[in-house]
């Protein structure tokens, strides 16, 4: 009995202020060279919130548009006319970056947000509106203050500026006068991605019409880390994003694996479910404003908008066996080890072939490979290149060493079995988890058979190992098992009532 995919949302919030001014890119060019061409001329590389909207591997990733779809376009997206231009699509919305700081001060629980008195006034009547934001919470923005308080804060106490529009309209205050941990900076950062991880939640239970009070346990698995001096990293943002969007029966925790940790919760969450210990697990993280304009001066440089200008996030939601949704075939899981060395060849054929191989499967026997998902239109101009293609390509010529292809059959294989890219670039987000609302759609309706789900990440960013990671999962069609158990046990149930009466009957004929 396999657990199964019951449902999946992704989430952007365009926030353009944040690339200059919280993107590591821009705040290190600030540091060493403030007066820099960049600098001066960022802002007119940066999207309204209608051409964000307009982009079309935005739409592709709030489920308007399909990965076919995308690819049917030519490259690059950024130049193409879209007629796609809805804030929601069937996994999400894209917000605006006025009601993200709305958000943001939402999920501050501890009184450190502080919002210009206009600002919280004009914020909180576009939120109202908001149909998965919680009445409740809109009296945050009654307590607001004037622009004057809001310098001080920032001058004399070092808190966080919060821009729109190019003006200030807030802060973020430090949770501690000398934690690092707890300045202001490090605060902010883990309040966007805690508003980020909340809004996923929010559209994976209304999109999929799912009962908050059913969801028992949260795996958070972003790249931020939230903890004081004694414990950096100690957690807990799945408890905490829990809490605000209402899901108040889960506990929770935090999984990280830089680039891979997706992929990593996913497993965790699957045997939880497949065990029997809880029935309803969500997978979600938010997004990184360190990663925010990542690549800007290569896009400025050539006359390419700012495409980094989103935060995103996401939420699957992994249940027990419906009969119907697509199973998380647990038997088959790829992993980079120890000792799996540090060589494509050898990264790629761990978290494939090896996995396959075991299973009695070949590399064709997959449908699609969903990968790091990354968007070329950020990565090639950047001198990355196609990243999902240059994995794909890997894959195939794995597939081609096995005999399994023909070498002439390499360009076949690539677009039979992979995609386009069309997330964000920001680590965790694009690794193998953008596909899975599509995929899932796409197994129950019997369009494909398989998917790999492939998560892999750079573990040596840290500096503890030089080791590379990577691990890998089967996606399925449901075999129906679920379903027949379901049956079976609703036949045992009424055996066990007619038993009863029949007792009951008997007792009375006794009696008499």
């Amino acid at each position: 009995m396999y657990s199964v995919l019951k449902g999946a949302s992704y989430i952007l919030a365009h926030t353009p202020d944040m690339v200059i001014h919280n993107g590591t890119t821009q705040t290190t060019q600030r540091t060493i060279d403030p007066d820099s061409e960049y600098l001066k001329n960022l802002d007119k590389s940066l999207r309204s919130y209608d051409e964000c909207k307009a982009y079309l591997p935005n739409q592709t990733y709030i489920g308007n548009i399909t990965p076919d779809e995308l690819a049917g376009y030519a490259q690059p997206w950024y130049q193409q006319k879209s007629d796609y231009i809805q804030r929601e699509g069937r996994f999400g919305e894209i917000m605006p970056e006025d009601e993200f700081i709305g958000l943001i001060a939402i999920c501050d629980v501890f009184d450190l947000v502080k919002l210009e008195s206009q600002f919280a006034v004009s914020v909180k009547k576009k939120l109202e509106s908001h149909s998965l934001i919680d009445p409740k919470f809109l009296s945050v923005f009654d307590k607001n203050f004037e622009l004057s308080e809001i310098n001080g804060f920032i001058s004399d106490e070092h808190a966080e500026p919060l821009y729109y529009g190019g003006m200030i309209v807030g802060c973020i205050k430090a949770a501690h006068d000398i934690d690092h941990s707890l300045s202001a900076h490090v605060i902010f950062e883990n309040l966007v991605s805690k508003a980020s991880c909340v809004l996923s939640l929010l559209h994976l239970i209304d999109k999929n019409h799912i009962r908050k009070e059913d969801i028992e346990y949260v795996i958070e698995c972003s790249e931020e880390a939230c903890g004081d001096m004694n414990q950096r990293g100690g957690g807990n943002f799945a408890k905490a994003a829990a809490e605000i969007a209402g899901l108040v029966n889960a506990t929770g925790s935090d999984v990280r694996g830089f680039c891979a940790g997706p992929t990593h919760a996913l497993i965790h969450a699957a045997a939880m479910v497949k065990a029997g210990t809880f029935k309803h697990v969500i997978v979600a993280a938010g997004g990184s404003t360190a990663k925010l304009g990542m690549n800007g001066k290569d896009h400025v440089g050539k006359g390419i908008p700012i495409l980094e200008d989103c935060v995103a996030g996401f939420a699957i939601l992994v249940s027990a066996n419906d009969g119907v949704s697509p199973e998380i075939n647990t038997d088959i899981v790829g992993r980079h080890t120890v000792g799996t060395g540090s060589s494509p060849q050898n990264v790629i054929s761990s978290l494939t072939a090896s996995a396959l191989e075991k299973a009695g499967l070949k590399l064709t026997d997959i449908d699609k490979y969903t990968v790091e998902m990354q968007n070329p239109d950020i990565t090639k101009p950047a001198g990355a290149g196609n990243v999902p293609e240059a994995n794909y390509k890997m894959i195939g010529a794995l597939a081609a060493m096995r005999k399994e292809i023909e070498k002439s059959q390499l360009a076949d294989f690539v677009s039979e079995h992979g995609m386009v890219g069309w997330a964000p670039t920001q680590g965790h987000i694009p690794s193998g988890v953008p596909y899975l609302g599509f995929a899932r759609q796409e197994l129950m309706d019997k369009k494909i058979n398989r998917v790999m789900v492939i998560g892999k990440g750079s573990l040596f960013l840290g500096r503890m190992t030089n080791l590379f990671d990577g691990v890998s999962f089967i996606l399925q069609q449901n075999s129906g098992a679920g379903q027949e158990e379901t049956v079976s046990e609703d036949k045992i149930r009424k055996l066990i009532a007619a038993s009863l009466k029949d007792f009951a009957k008997h007792l009375q004929e006794d009696e008499g």
